[in-house]
């Protein structure tokens, strides 16, 4: 399969992303946070310098849930102010 390639607000995203979890880490080891939440150092590392910038939904959940944030929080501050919000139809 082949992946189609990230644009450049997605990367950006993935960065912010990356840079969030790392603050709300703060002076715990990588390798305390990923073991909690059930993943390994290297993925972790690779959200947090944005080398894995579109992580599964339930790889950020179990990170949220170890780092205290909820995923509202993470939706509002990985997104862009200038992104048009989506309307969905009910």
């Amino acid at each position: 399969m082949v992946r189609t390639p990230l644009t450049p607000e997605e990367r950006e995203r993935g960065e912010r992303l990356g840079r969030l979890l790392r603050e709300a880490r703060g002076a715990r080891s990588m390798v305390e946070v990923a073991a909690a939440a059930g993943l390994s150092a290297e993925t972790l590392r690779k959200i947090e310098t944005g080398r894995a910038p579109t992580p599964a939904f339930f790889t950020v959940a179990a990170l949220a849930g170890v780092l205290d944030l909820s995923m509202d929080e993470l939706v509002t501050l990985c997104v862009r102010a200038s992104a048009p919000a989506r309307t969905y139809a009910a």
